[in-house]
């Protein structure tokens, strides 16, 4: 080595050793930082006195405006996913201090729901995985669990219609909405794909990679399953078969991904809801799901949405759920924009009580936050 080239190496040296020094400095600054927030976050929970569950502290509205300002702050070098996530992860550490909160989902462990549990609280939380949607939602009614996450809707695939049965029944509201991108893997022990005889997967996943399938996998028997993640528990010791699930499924069951992102649209998305006991306060962008049904007769359903019209109420969804209390009686579930305290929502709702047959709140709650962003889920009825 010549003498310039050994100068321009230990010039380098010394200028990667001052750039590790600011980084060890901006850790310690960080670090600090993070440490005071906490002891803020444990001194607003000591200034709310003993309100008992750690549902009571939590505040998914208050929650959605920080995390909008992040993404608002956020000029760079990380994107809006990675410094959400960081947020959030800060975020539910502080809020554990004490007690990590209990999150029923809809299991078994290494679903999409449980994903959509993480995205929503972050990891400083107790993740419990019920075997049903309705064992969901008894589990935070009997108060075993703080909250619980459940799928509604898939963009490709449409609704989940046992999330909605269940609420005529139930005094549950929603508390937030979280939006997941699917990112469906073929995971199995074989090496090629001639080599698999089957392939297991929840129904609405093999829907979601029919096209896939039937390009590559046309000679594979496929075989419905509970959930993704015991399709994947199946295929760990049978290397003649393969799973359709995500990216924590192969972790947690050991398996190899050996074709990823196989679902036919790139775009489609899962939206789970947030289960709680109380209607929340405006978070400024909030959306409203309502339950209605009318009275009988031409007319019914424009009676319905008309007041919502008139005042310029903004719907975006609406789903016919049978009654059960009569041959062709139907409830409609109708998610709105707004909260319910709005002005013109309220005013809207004046007018659905004098004449509808029935009005019901189902919850005013904050509108997903950076809802797509790249992630990993997928509708199932037992995801």
């Amino acid at each position: 080595m010549t003498s310039s080239e050994t100068t321009n190496a230990d010039s380098a040296e010394r200028g990667l050793a001052e750039v590790r020094r600011k980084i060890d400095t901006l850790d310690e600054q960080i670090q600090a930082l993070i440490s005071e927030r906490a002891r803020l976050a444990a001194a607003v929970r000591e200034a709310k006195g003993d309100l008992g569950s750690g549902s009571a502290y939590y505040r998914p509205d208050r929650e959605a405006q920080v995390l909008r300002r992040v993404i608002e702050r956020n000029e760079g070098p990380l994107s809006d996913a990675a410094i959400l996530r960081l947020f959030r992860e800060i975020m539910s550490a502080c809020l554990a201090q004490q007690e990590p909160m209990r999150i029923a989902y809809l299991g078994p462990e290494g679903t999409f729901t449980q994903q959509a549990v993480y995205r929503q609280f972050g990891h400083s939380v107790n993740a419990i995985a019920q075997p049903s949607i309705e064992d969901v939602f008894l589990s935070v009614q009997g108060g075993e669990a703080d909250f619980g996450v459940v799928p509604v809707e898939n963009s490709t695939q449409g609704v989940v219609s046992h999330t909605l049965d269940l609420f005529m029944h139930s005094d549950l509201k929603i508390a937030a909405e979280v939006e997941l991108r699917i990112h469906q893997h073929l995971l199995t022990q074989a090496r090629r794909l001639d080599q698999i005889e089957r392939v297991y997967a929840h129904q609405q996943s093999l829907a979601q990679c029919k096209h896939w399938l039937a390009a590559h996998l046309d000679h594979a028997e496929l075989i419905a399953v509970s959930s993704n993640a015991e399709a994947a528990r199946r295929v760990r010791n049978a290397p003649d078969s393969a799973a359709i699930a995500g990216r924590h499924a192969a972790e947690v069951y050991g398996l190899p991904v050996l074709f990823a992102n196989i679902e036919d649209h790139v775009d489609n998305t899962t939206r789970f809801l947030v289960l709680g006991k109380s209607l929340l306060p405006s978070s400024g962008e909030d959306k409203t799901t309502l339950m209605v049904a009318g009275h009988d007769g031409p007319g019914a359903l424009f009676g319905l949405l008309e007041p919502l019209a008139r005042h310029h109420v903004n719907m975006n969804r609406i789903e016919s759920r049978p009654s059960r209390q009569g041959r062709w009686d139907y409830v409609f579930f109708i998610d709105v924009d707004g909260h319910v305290d709005d002005p013109s929502l309220a005013s809207a709702m004046e007018e659905l009580a004098e004449s509808a047959r029935l009005v019901k709140v189902l919850g005013s709650y904050p509108r997903a936050v950076l809802g797509r962003l790249p992630d990993s889920a997928a509708t199932e009825t037992q995801s």
